[in-house]
């Protein structure tokens, strides 16, 4: 089922054993739009910790009672290695973790690579979680390592909201959100709000569109048109996305499908 990601803000986390809080937001790959983390706000329970639990913990959600289980128990998760509050998330921080819990990072399929953007094919995870096959990344990755800067791939998705999207010929609007799967909680589609370009509608376009981003403008820039996006299918927000009406966009743009 795909789900507003900005709605799942607020969502109760239940361990095996209780609540351990509720969700702050998630944090994923720039590069090949995969959410690598959930970020819990633990609230008093955990008094200075930021916690951060792997999509492959995460059960299935309730929606009608924002309820989201993780197979974790909180002797688990309050012994896990130590993620400092509003501290940059680390390479060094994510391989404690995966070493800890012995979660997979390579876990969850991802359709548009680790290249970005479409500009180059997907390549393969090493042991460590970096990109193999990729030199430019895994230097970048190596340098983070070293001196302890945050991951240069990791992103708060709810950081982005407000970035201003633009098409090859003009602005057409804001990101408000994305569209998340919550059976391996990948990113499906961007939510562009139109603004005052065209009546305020709602928008949906897949990262394949997406040629690249200015993070110290917030701008993404899209390798579509303008006249493309307004004919496009229209998305009603009140509707859940049918597989039909998923064709029918990838059809419209020529993007590939999502395993079908």
């Amino acid at each position: 089922m795909l789900v507003v990601g900005s709605a799942v803000k607020g969502y109760t986390i239940e361990a095996n054993d209780g609540p351990i809080g509720t969700v702050k937001t998630f944090l994923f790959d720039d590069q090949t739009w995969k959410i690598r983390w959930l970020v819990i706000d633990t609230g008093h329970w955990l008094s200075r910790r930021q916690v951060l639990v792997h999509p492959s913990a995460m059960g299935t959600p309730d929606h009608m009672r924002r309820y989201l289980p993780v197979q974790l128990s909180k002797a688990q998760i309050e012994a896990s290695p130590d993620i400092a509050q509003d501290r940059p998330v680390t390479m060094q921080m994510q391989s404690d973790l995966y070493g800890y819990y012995g979660w997979d990072p390579s876990w969850g399929l991802s359709f548009y690579g680790p290249a970005g953007f479409g500009m180059a094919p997907m390549a393969m995870f090493n042991r460590g979680g970096r990109y193999a096959g990729d030199e430019a990344v895994q230097d970048a990755e190596t340098t983070a390592l070293s001196n302890n800067d945050g991951d240069p791939h990791l992103r708060d998705m709810v950081a982005l909201r407000g970035y201003h999207i633009h098409a090859t010929d003009g602005s057409i609007g804001h990101l408000e959100s994305f569209l998340l799967d919550d059976t391996d909680w990948a990113i499906r589609y961007l939510i562009v709000d139109t603004s005052n370009w065209w009546l305020g509608a709602h928008v949906l376009v897949a990262p394949y569109a997406v040629k690249d981003i200015d993070w110290t403008e917030q701008q993404v820039h899209l390798n579509v048109t303008r006249d493309k996006v307004k004919t496009s299918p229209i998305w009603d927000p009140a509707e859940i996305v049918e597989r039909t009406y998923e064709r029918q966009l990838h059809s419209h743009y020529g993007w590939p499908g999502y395993g079908w």
